[in-house]
């Protein structure tokens, strides 16, 4: 692993760690997309399962206890776009995987705003109920 990304992962307060698994997510889509074209199915395969991945950190980062409603709909939509690479792979098309780029990129961006209202509120490692351990910060840089 890149010791400045695992510093990075591991030095990051929850808001920004979220900011950066958006990114690998958006970062391994753009890598299957581009095997796709190529017609390296092994590598778009394998950067498929990285987007993957990546959605099971953001469902597992949800907190329903905050806030229910919007976690529900964010893991569903978290689930849809886990089926939408899964077709994209399995159809062997871009349309499902260029969807989910721009779902992602939207979802970033609007992260992104967060992270810049949120300045300074929360301390680096977050409040109490924010906290990822570093086993699942070294489990998401993987």
């Amino acid at each position: 692993m890149n010791a400045y990304y695992e510093r990075t992962i591991l030095d990051a307060d929850p808001v920004e760690l979220i900011r950066v698994v958006y990114q690998r997510a958006i970062n391994s889509v753009t890598e299957a997309r581009q095997h796709l074209r190529a017609g390296r199915i092994p590598e778009r395969t394998q950067w498929i399962t990285r987007a993957y991945a990546a959605l099971t950190e953001l469902q597992s980062a949800l907190r329903p206890e905050a806030a229910p409603d919007l976690a529900a709909r964010m893991g569903s939509l978290y689930g849809y776009m886990q089926a939408q690479l899964l077709e994209g792979n399995f159809r062997q098309h871009d349309g499902p995987l260029a969807e989910v780029h721009q779902l992602l990129t939207t979802l970033s961006e609007g992260w992104a705003g967060v992270t810049k209202s949120m300045a300074g509120t929360i301390p680096m490692g977050g409040s109490p109920e924010m906290q990822v351990d570093t086993s699942q910060r070294l489990a998401m840089s993987a």
